[in-house]
């Protein structure tokens, strides 16, 4: 495996529920590890302060978060890629795309059914004060911020979809980007990033719906 020096190497710029977990462990099988993703969120709650500044717009010094990391997928840091593209100008920029109508039932039926489940006594006595920060970090950047509390309609949700990707083609060099759906495997990432394809290794197929809603305590779903 091939390490690289600090500093972002790949942002992606893709939704979540875009295979981005596979994403991240194809990532760091390639050497460009470690790789961001939400749960770090979760796993390491320090920076919590760097988004909610960065989603109020103050965050100042990008590298609070990403000084160790060298890609990031998923949100939270989708949502930023073109401030991270500023930061990092030699990075390249990763589009993880997915079929609509599919990304949506995974997303409603995943992030959106955890984000929005009432809790239960137990569930709350079970849940620190970092979590509870962490999911209202999520719930301002995603269901507000992005998809204006109205994730709900399914034809305003594709709207607000299809204009995210437009815009990621609009502004990113086209010799900056990959247009990537982790059902290609390994070979156009490898191109893209100019390294060998991994010998003797499948490509990972992590965070199906089945797993996602055994870790969140939502109880088990049909696989994406």
């Amino acid at each position: 495996m091939t390490t690289h020096s600090p500093g972002l190497k790949v942002i992606g710029a893709g939704f979540g529920r875009t295979g981005t977990l596979s994403l991240k462990a194809a990532l760091e099988e390639l050497g460009f590890a470690p790789c961001y993703h939400m749960v770090e969120v979760f796993q390491n709650p320090d920076v919590l302060p760097y988004w909610e500044a960065a989603i109020e717009g103050t965050l100042v010094d990008w590298n609070l978060i990403f000084g160790t990391y060298q890609a990031t997928v998923d949100w939270p840091g989708c949502t930023f890629y073109a401030q991270l593209m500023q930061v990092y100008p030699a990075a390249k920029v990763l589009l993880s795309v997915r079929d609509f109508d599919s990304w949506y039932e995974s997303a409603r039926n995943t992030i959106y059914r955890a984000s929005h489940r009432r809790p239960t006594p137990e569930m709350l006595s079970a849940i620190d004060a970092e979590h509870l920060r962490s999911g209202m970090m999520i719930d301002t950047l995603i269901w507000q911020n992005t998809f204006h509390n109205r994730f709900e309609e399914k034809e305003y949700a594709r709207s607000i979809f299809d204009q995210h990707y437009e815009e990621v083609k609009r502004k990113v060099p086209a010799e900056k980007l990959l247009i990537y759906n982790v059902k290609e495997g390994w070979e156009p990432l490898c191109t893209f990033l100019g390294v060998d394809v991994p010998q003797n290794k499948p490509f990972p197929r992590l965070n199906d719906r089945e797993s996602f809603m055994g870790r969140t305590g939502g109880g088990p779903q049909n696989a994406e």
